[in-house]
């Protein structure tokens, strides 16, 4: 069916051809490219890689490939299992390892898996070291190593520390949380998050949870990307038990989706934008996210004297905006909270802590803050793309019709209109070009996403 190799890892359909899909010799020949790269890098000749998966049908089979390729590449491997991604993020900076595999394809269906690599730091590779490792594949330049310099494997379990040192968080206020006497709805899509998000909340001081879908056995009972659409049944469960708030995650629990009391969505875009808000009242500094993100995090980091800066889509890039500009708060607004205090890495298990705490100091519920932050409406909207298409002549085309606007083609084309903005620009994970729009309505931000829709249709 599909294998997108990027400079972000490698990630496909399991089952089928070489090449076309992702099949044990293409997780051997990557997985062989990504020890040499960390061998060049850090000049270690027995380099540490930390390896964690989701819960995906696929998962142990791709984990098994993968762990005995590291191992026949020299390299020793700390496995800690079933975790999040946050979760073999900090992992790496724990073990002070040369780097990190997180076996996940996020929020794609269950028929998907993939290959997250991330640096010493626990932090995903950056475009030129990504590159680096397509070549390496492409030319199959490794070596594998000889029996007496076979790596080895050792088992850990790192979610009790993960979750003890999000609660040491100055931010996180978990006798404040205790206190409020909170009832919380979750879903966890049967993957990672099922067994993470349950400890957090408990050690929070949360009694009562409500659980969907928290059996970790990877056959997920709904679509995984965490959208309104998908999460009925956390709506009606939110509503109908009288939960303070609901919770749901992707399947490596990177993203966080909130429901408000009512069983309204409290919306993805805005995830990140109360997130901030709590933690800019009490460490006032810059805001990052990506192109595609509301406006409401630039207009609230600007009322707590901040400066909001946009980076260009993709977890690195806005850790590296967030770097540059010393920013407090960032992320994506896809539910994606990235905490420096904590960590450069999205991580919903944080982010879950810093709105409960949000919460219980300021005594609102959900749907209060939600109506405090400016009301805007987001579309998401995609091109599937077909053979034959040329997506850079499609943007340039758009940028060259819009020239009258203000335009940014750091990431795709990002058109600026006074009242509304719409972003195109090709997925790194799918083949589409995704096309987002925000304005002051629902229905004005559908439109114009429909009108580019159009304009790239007569452009093919």
């Amino acid at each position: 069916m599909t294998l997108i190799k990027s400079i972000s890892g490698i990630r496909g359909t399991i089952g089928g051809a070489i090449g076309e899909n992702l099949t044990p010799l293409d997780i051997v020949k990557f997985t062989a490219a990504y020890a040499t790269f960390i061998k060049e890098l850090s000049q270690v000749k027995r380099p540490r890689i930390v390896v964690g998966r989701d819960a995906r049908l696929s998962g142990e089979m791709v984990h098994r490939v993968l762990t005995g390729s590291l191992i026949g590449m020299g390299c020793d491997v700390t496995d800690i299992g079933m975790a999040t991604t946050p979760t073999t993020e900090i992992a790496v900076v724990k073990e002070n390892a040369q780097g990190g595999i997180i076996i996940t394809a996020s929020h794609n269906p269950k028929q998907w898996n993939a290959l997250k690599l991330l640096n010493h730091k626990g932090e995903f590779l950056n475009a030129k070291d990504g590159a680096r490792i397509l070549a390496l594949a492409e030319e199959e330049a490794f070596l594998f190593s000889p029996v007496d310099e076979l790596g080895t494997i050792i088992q850990k379990n790192y979610l009790q520390e993960h979750v003890q040192s999000i609660l040491a968080l100055d931010l996180v206020d978990a006798e404040a949380i205790k206190a409020a006497n909170f009832q919380v709805a979750i879903d966890c899509v049967n993957s990672v998050g099922g067994i993470a998000i349950p400890e957090l909340l408990y050690a929070l001081g949360v009694k009562k949870v409500f659980k969907l879908h928290c059996a970790p056995h990877g056959n997920f009972s709904h679509n995984p990307e965490p959208l309104p659409e998908h999460l009925t049944e956390l709506a009606s469960l939110t509503r109908d038990s009288r939960a303070t708030v609901g919770f749901a995650v992707d399947p490596d629990v990177d993203r966080l989706a909130i429901f408000s009391e009512d069983g309204e969505p409290f919306g993805e875009e805005y995830t990140l934008v109360a997130v901030s808000d709590y933690v800019l009242q009490h460490t006032p500094g810059n805001t990052v996210s990506n192109l595609s993100s509301t406006r409401a995090l630039r207009d609230v980091t600007r009322q707590r004297g901040g400066e909001y800066y946009a980076a260009a889509v993709g977890e690195v890039n806005v850790v590296t905006k967030m770097k540059e500009v010393n920013a407090v708060i960032g992320g994506e607004g896809n539910g994606g909270v990235i905490y420096p205090a904590w960590h450069y890495g999205r991580d919903a298990l944080v982010g879950i802590a810093l709105f409960l705490s949000y919460l219980a100091r300021s005594g609102k519920s959900p749907s209060e803050l939600r109506k405090s932050y400016p009301a805007y409406f987001m579309s998401k909207q995609k091109v599937e793309l077909q053979p034959g298409m040329d997506t850079d002549a499609i943007l340039q085309a758009m940028k060259e019709r819009f020239s009258d606007q203000e335009v940014t083609d750091i990431d795709g084309v990002k058109i600026d209109f006074p009242d509304k903005w719409v972003h195109l620009r090709k997925s790194n994970t799918e083949p589409i070009i995704r096309v987002y729009s925000e304005a002051k309505t629902a229905r004005e931000a559908e439109e114009i996403g429909r009108q580019i829709i159009q304009l790239i249709a007569s452009y093919r």
